[in-house]
């Protein structure tokens, strides 16, 4: 990165010079205990410091002891910044995957930690607490001080099968499984990870019905961890429809609605 220049009158010495400091760093978001940790005591009153900065419109205020430069607005690194163990999830997942034409609302952050939803610069972080043995299959994009975790793709499925509420549609979800190119290995290690029987049934029985061959392994995997309690197809639909003895569901959606939906006539 190269360095700014700071030619402001309305700016000291001391602040230009942690502006350079910063630059040498690469440093556009930050903690001050990333600061702290970073230069030690080089910068007397850096509270101080950082604060008259946000006030000069030079950093902005995340939230409590986290800032980023005024003009940094990437959604993903903000989110994931927010929670130490963030990862981008869910709807926001699928959308950065493309296996949905609808724009999520919301940026959606799975994390171990309890964290209140929150709007940051206008955007909406849904925070999804799990627990610590569902977080898996997490990859870094991005480089850096730019850089955000993001569940795998075949995570992702899982977990919206597991918490279809937070998919953006069940109608999106089942035509992104049909559309996603997945590796039955990993999609055995996510099943594995949210330990749910019912979300791994339905993407068995999908897998199934699309004639997904490269899931062979996923599908037998799927019937052979199928217990003896009959799960809806659609979690939020109601109890009625046919019962599929071999994966134990009951399709609350027909089978031909489901193939609508597959070939998008719904």
């Amino acid at each position: 990165m190269a360095k700014s220049t700071y030619l402001s009158e309305n700016l000291t010495q001391k602040q230009i010079d942690f502006m350079l400091m910063l630059d040498d760093y690469e440093l556009n978001i930050f903690s001050l205990e990333d600061i702290k940790e970073q230069i030690g005591n080089k910068v007397d009153e850096i509270n101080e410091l950082i604060e008259n900065l946000v006030h000069k419109r030079i950093f902005s205020r995340i939230e409590r002891g986290k800032y980023c430069r005024y003009n940094f607005r990437d959604e993903k690194v903000i989110g994931c910044f927010l929670v130490p163990d963030g990862a981008i999830s869910y709807w926001s997942a699928l959308h950065q995957y493309g296996l949905t034409e609808q724009f999520p609302n919301s940026v959606f952050i799975q994390t171990t930690k309890s964290k209140q939803d929150k709007t940051v610069f206008g955007v909406y972080y849904k925070f999804v607490k799990i627990n610590a043995g569902k977080q898996a299959g997490i990859i870094n994009e991005g480089y850096g001080n730019h850089s955000y975790r993001v569940t795998t793709l075949e995570k992702t499925l899982a977990d919206c099968f597991d918490l279809p509420k937070y998919s953006g549609g069940y109608a999106e979800l089942i035509r992104a499984f049909k559309e996603a190119e997945l590796k039955s290995d990993e999609l055995i290690k996510a099943c594995e990870a949210i330990h749910s029987m019912a979300a791994t049934k339905r993407m068995g029985y999908l897998a199934e019905l699309c004639g997904k061959e490269e899931l062979s392994d996923f599908i037998a995997f799927a019937k052979n961890q199928a217990n003896e309690k009959y799960n809806l197809f659609d979690p939020a639909g109601v109890e009625e429809g046919e019962f599929i003895n071999k994966w134990k569901l009951r399709l609350n959606i027909p089978k031909e609605g489901i193939i609508g939906i597959l070939n998008k006539q719904y």
